[in-house]
């Protein structure tokens, strides 16, 4: 385990989580705080969250953020031209190698995974 940390998902804890990962690939923070905005939009402001940062067996690096939410799923669609949102995993899905969701009964945790790369 590199990085584990609950926190409610609040813009405030955005910059902060950024910089708990500051040891960390911009790519990795950037993933990571993509996923916590992605909870702050669309579940609210303080929903509990879980962060962690792990590294795989094939040497990648694996972003997770886990909520109390297993019904609302995260679904890449195109963003409008002038959107001002709903690019977050279109980003996420052009930095990582591979994204998914798991759900349990109670939670889910949007994880995506990039190459190891710490600054």
């Amino acid at each position: 385990m590199i990085f584990e940390l609950d926190l409610l998902a609040t813009p405030k804890a955005v910059p902060e989580l950024r910089h708990r990962l500051r040891a960390l690939d911009h790519e990795v923070r950037l993933c990571a705080t993509e996923l916590l905005t992605n909870v702050i939009d669309h579940l609210g402001e303080g929903t509990p969250v879980t962060v962690r940062v792990t590294g795989t067996p094939d040497g990648h690096t694996r972003v997770e953020v886990t909520d109390p939410d297993a019904r609302t799923v995260p679904v890449l669609l195109p963003a409008g031209g002038t959107a001002e949102s709903g690019r977050g995993l279109a980003l996420i899905d052009a930095l990582a190698r591979c994204w998914g969701v798991d759900q349990g009964p109670d939670h889910k945790t949007v994880w995506c995974e990039l190459p190891w790369a710490p600054d």
